[in-house]
């Protein structure tokens, strides 16, 4: 992945965990990297979760392999899945992102099992690779892919962002939407409206609703303003 990353032009790299399932990732990628792959592993960040990882950008394109079945509803998903866009497409999302000024990251799962439904849930699209016959690429492949059609239309860095001095009206991170959804939720859960066991399978809904609203920062410092208010008035129960 790291060469397919050096090839295409993409330095930042940013690790969950690679520690997990046993150790030694790390020193493995490391043996069979080129130098430049190398150099982009060596200056990865990590870190502990993917919501962690995400939480400084607006956009979250996470890769899979699974579509939803032909009934709509079926997985429990609603279909969602089959809105995955196609890797040409994706890179249309980034480049318009690009011109807003706004942050993108792609996220890609381990090899063996892909991204889980948790993390599929904090991305904000989902990409597929349509293929014939397997279902799947391997990790360097899908990254490559994915690169090559971005490389398409990426911009050189530097672009000013039109809202620079405008926070106010920025769009609101992958950050700040997930802290404003467990201020919902713990509201929610205070009145009895939603049942506490059971809350975030309710909370998937008004995330998508969220999203489909595109948030900005003054919007979000009202509701964030409210749920304060509203813990505040029922206190600890």
């Amino acid at each position: 992945a790291g060469g397919a990353m050096a090839n295409m032009g993409a330095r930042e790299r940013v690790l969950i965990r690679p520690e997990r399932g046993g150790g030694g990732h790390l020193d493995k990628a490391a043996a069979t990297a080129t130098s430049k792959g190398q150099d982009i592993l060596r200056q990865a960040r990590v870190c502990d979760s993917l919501a962690e990882a995400l939480a400084r950008f607006h956009l979250a394109f996470g890769t899979t392999a699974r579509l939803s079945g032909g009934a709509a509803g079926h997985g429990g998903d609603g279909g969602w899945r089959n809105q995955a866009l196609t890797p040409e497409q994706a890179a249309g999302e980034l480049k318009s992102a690009q011109r807003q000024g706004l942050s993108s990251v792609l996220v890609f799962g381990p090899e063996d099992t892909g991204l889980e439904n948790s993390e599929i849930e904090l991305c904000s699209h989902l990409v597929n690779i349509p293929t014939f016959g397997l279902s799947s690429l391997n990790l360097a492949q899908a990254v490559l892919v994915l690169l090559y059609e971005c490389s398409k239309t990426w911009k050189a860095p530097g672009l000013e962002e039109e809202l620079a001095g405008r926070q106010n009206l920025r769009p609101i991170s992958l950050g700040e939407e997930q802290l404003l959804l467990e201020a919902l939720q713990d509201g929610l859960v205070r009145l009895d409206s939603i049942p506490g066991d059971n809350a975030a399978w309710f909370m998937r809904s008004l995330r998508r609703f969220l999203r489909r609203r595109e948030l900005r920062r003054h919007e979000f410092d009202l509701l964030m303003g409210l749920c304060r208010q509203l813990r505040n008035k029922l206190g600890n129960q």
